[in-house]
């Protein structure tokens, strides 16, 4: 079962089509066999958080909080490596910082 700040290789679909494909994704959280993620991409040039190959990607990449979805569990093909405490820290920092036009 994944965890949240698992990085977790998925099946999901692109928004501008209806093609699904295999991709890296962050794991926020995960209830009732449905999980939230952030898509991960390797366009370095995207707006996001940076995941480097020495923090265990395949290759340096960006974590979109701008892509988050919800998938079944059965989308998932594999959980890759867990997020460091710190790089965490910096996603949640973020998510909140995101939501907090949410709280009045």
């Amino acid at each position: 079962m994944p965890k949240a700040g698992d990085v977790v290789l998925a099946e999901v679909q692109f928004t501008d089509t209806f093609e699904i494909k295999t991709r890296p994704a962050l794991v926020l959280f995960e209830e009732y066999d449905n999980v939230v993620v952030a898509g991960i991409t390797s366009n370095t040039s995207m707006k996001g958080i940076p995941l480097t190959k020495n923090e265990g990607a395949i290759k340096d990449s960006v974590i979109k909080l701008n892509y988050i979805f919800t998938i079944s569990t059965m989308m998932i093909k594999k959980t890759l490596f867990p997020l460091s405490e710190k790089k965490g820290r910096i996603v949640f920092d973020e998510l909140v910082n995101k939501l907090s036009g949410l709280k009045r």
